[in-house]
């Protein structure tokens, strides 16, 4: 029987979030004090493919857990080049890692199971989840580690963006990260105090027209201008580009597409698209108002992290390097109020598709409703009171009845909870 020192081996992979390096530094700390070797591969699994490996000391991690970005370097390389695992599990036996842990969102999660089932029962594996989108499938409300301080960075950069909107009577729009779900876009909004934001949870199944974000976001500007305020900032989740109806995409020329001529739903460039629309329509009305498009993302990834996601992700670095040791392996290790708990990769999958379940904004739950009623934006109420409709209407330099052919069909069906009272909304002071 081998004497030898079981070997640990950490990589991360994705994009960047703050807690990166406190994670490292927590499990290589907890794997060192348990007498293993500590091993981190550079740059994802492309470190894996290459191997590429460096071993880790104390000196190594000492106090990198206040640091942004990764130290051990990051990629979005996929572990099975061409389809074949070979080559990874080769470097994993010729290295003799009994244990990996990976530190990433849902892909990188995925990469870790295949690894996993690909090396066989001896080796064990633990996936740390992260990403500043906060969709992956924690229980409970918990947030992935980096949301919170993405958020909080958000809102910084945000309030920024008002204070010049205020002094330079303008609108921005700003496209918040968020592949798939509006968590931060709408934790950025909500906490800044934005005029409005979009996220594509709101609409439902089915595509949208980029008219109706524009419309959506229209209303909000004439809300403002008609109770004196001549500024404002409208957040937009990323994730709203993949419901917009490629047939429709066609008739614009910002669009970029590949060498057959495909729309990129990827490259689309949403802010801009939709600033360019909403600063057409304001020039046919005579407004004398300008829409800029500002992208927050990359800004937010490699900030350093806040102290709650500093203390969040050495709990969780710690909680890894223990469910290995206590035997644990193919899951995603998470802490719900301080205590260890996990979820098996075969509990993240959704069994229809195959692929990691999402975790969506849940648009009927109360911090939703929150959200929608400190909004400066269009709501039932407005259309249904003669003298509202005539200022609303002026504001727009459009007549009563063009505002309401307009704009009425974005409240048809829009929940009565959804809408303040206007003697509350309208007390609010102007610019």
């Amino acid at each position: 029987m081998s004497n030898r020192s079981k070997k640990m081996a950490i990589l991360t992979a994705g994009g960047p979030a703050p807690g990166v390096n406190s994670v490292i530094n927590a499990a290589t700390l907890e794997a060192l004090n348990l007498g293993w070797e500590v091993w981190g591969i550079r740059n994802g699994f492309a470190g894996l493919l290459d191997d590429d490996f460096k071993r880790l000391e104390v000196s190594d991690v000492a106090w990198i857990h206040y640091d942004g970005g990764s130290r051990l370097g990051m990629s979005r390389t996929h572990p099975a080049k061409n389809g074949d695992l070979r080559p990874v599990v080769e470097t994993l036996r010729r290295r003799q890692i009994d244990y990996l842990v990976t530190i990433g969102g849902d892909g990188t999660a995925s990469g870790c199971a295949a690894i996993s089932h690909a090396m066989g029962d001896a080796f064990r594996t633990v996936h740390v989840p992260k990403t500043i989108d906060n969709d992956l499938p924690l229980p409970g409300g918990i947030p992935t580690f980096g949301f919170t301080t993405a958020r909080h960075l958000g809102v910084q950069l945000v309030q920024n963006l008002m204070r010049d909107a205020k002094s330079c009577h303008r609108w921005y729009a700003v496209v918040a990260m968020g592949r798939q779900a509006g968590h931060l876009a709408l934790g950025i909004g909500k906490a800044a105090g934005a005029s409005i934001t979009l996220i594509p949870e709101e609409f439902g199944d089915g595509s949208v027209t980029l008219d109706r974000y524009a419309d959506l976001i229209d209303g909000s500007v004439i809300r403002s201008l008609a109770h004196g305020r001549s500024w404002g900032v409208a957040i937009l989740a990323e994730g709203l580009v993949h419901k917009l109806d490629p047939a429709e995409l066609r008739h614009f020329s910002a669009i970029k597409r590949d060498n057959l001529g495909r729309i990129r739903l990827s490259n689309l460039e949403l802010g801009v698209l939709v600033s360019d629309e909403l600063n057409r329509r304001l020039e046919r009305r005579g407004l004398d108002l300008q829409f800029n498009e500002i992208k927050l993302g990359y800004e937010l990834r490699c900030a350093r992290p806040v102290p709650f996601d500093i203390e969040y992700t050495r709990d969780l670095g710690f909680a890894a390097t223990r469910f290995l040791a206590e035997g644990g392996t193919d899951a995603m290790v998470m802490t719900n109020r301080g205590q260890r708990t996990t979820l098996a990769f075969d509990e993240m999958r959704d069994p229809d598709t195959g692929q990691t379940r999402v975790r969506l904004v849940d648009v009927n739950a109360e911090s939703y409703l929150v959200a929608r009623r400190y909004m400066q934006r269009l709501t039932r109420s407005d259309f249904e009171n003669t003298e509202e409709i005539e200022r609303l209407a002026q504001a727009a330099n459009l007549s009563p009845q063009e505002f309401v052919d307009r704009f009425s069909y974005l409240v048809k069906d829009e929940p009565q909870a959804f809408a303040w009272r206007p003697e509350m909304r309208n007390i609010l002071p102007p610019s």
